[in-house]
């Protein structure tokens, strides 16, 4: 099982991440921050997108084949800035997966692989 997150890579914004993901909740009723690309990933099994968690989606999939997930992020980097009239740098994301193997009868399933990178998303101008 594999859960992606689009997270803050700023280690200040990291701290008030829930209040910013309200605030962009708020803003943007109904719209979320993360979803799968459904007919262009191969190989996943089971994906789910919880109502609850805009920047999360997880997944199950089988080690012994060949699995990609596409993704789109629906927010952009300067979505999370301090001035919204253009021009800003914008904020980075960073794109988290972590993995995890079946856990035991009664034991929390097991840590294998986290990675990430680093993502802006911008609107082309016009």
């Amino acid at each position: 099982q594999s859960v992606l997150r689009v997270v803050f890579h700023d280690r200040r914004l990291r701290c008030s991440e829930q209040q910013q993901l309200e605030g962009w909740r708020w803003s943007r009723p109904g719209d979320r921050i993360l979803d799968i690309d459904i007919p262009l990933s191969v190989g996943i099994l089971e994906p789910q997108i919880h109502p609850t968690l805009l920047n999360a989606v997880e997944f199950l999939w089988d080690p012994c084949r060949r699995t990609s997930v596409f993704v789109q992020v629906h927010c952009i980097s300067t979505e999370f800035t301090l001035r919204k009239n253009g021009g800003e740098k914008g904020v980075p994301f960073r794109l988290q997966i972590d993995t995890f193997g079946a856990g035991g009868r009664g034991d929390p399933p097991e840590h294998l692989h986290s990675a990430s990178c680093l993502v802006k998303v911008f609107k082309v101008p016009g």
